[in-house]
């Protein structure tokens, strides 16, 4: 029994929901999302309330059951308030600075490395060691801060480099702990 994706999502206002042979179209303040939900999921529209159904209580159908509803649910909050993931830089000499629209990093390479974002995707340094990504697609927002942490994982000998902020890296012990066998 799926207790979310019982639960119906009401739309707020000035939000338009366009329901078509289960592609889910979600206009807000904030912009315009689409989405695929899959043929098995019955998607309706009545009064202001989106509900999901499913033909039956199949393991795959409950899943995709409570995945629907959660994915609908989703673009709806990111057209209304959007989505934000928040990085950090730690290092001596690293940082992040805004060059347009772009980010451009000094992380301890030969060169500087400039990220692009992709469009609905945006970008702020509020300070040089801090990056904010933010977008309505909550997927995107997440996969372009993983992208941005890929440039330089925190290592666990000194905890260089950029992270979610709040995450915590495992530290390890360095050359002079094996030392006293």
């Amino acid at each position: 029994m799926s207790r979310i994706g019982r639960k119906p999502i009401t739309v707020p206002a000035g939000v338009t929901v366009k329901i078509e042979n289960n592609l889910v179209t979600v206009k807000g303040p904030k912009g315009e999302l689409k989405r695929q939900i899959r043929q098995e999921m019955k998607v309706s529209l009545d009064n202001g309330v989106i509900k999901v159904e499913r033909p039956d209580d199949e393991k795959e159908n409950v899943a995709l059951h409570g995945l629907s509803r959660t994915l609908i649910n989703n673009m709806i909050v990111g057209v209304t308030d959007g989505f934000s993931k928040k990085l950090e830089i730690i290092g001596v000499g690293y940082r992040a600075a805004m060059q347009g629209k772009n980010i451009n990093f000094t992380l301890g390479f030969s060169h500087p490395v400039i990220k692009e974002p992709p469009a609905g995707i945006t970008f702020a340094v509020p300070q040089p060691t801090q990056i904010v990504v933010s977008g309505a697609d909550k997927e995107l927002v997440g996969a372009v801060a993983a992208d941005i942490r890929t440039l330089r994982l925190p290592e666990p000998y000194k905890g260089k480099g950029i992270r979610y902020e709040g995450e915590y890296v495992r530290r390890k012990v360095g050359k002079a702990g094996a030392k006293g066998k």
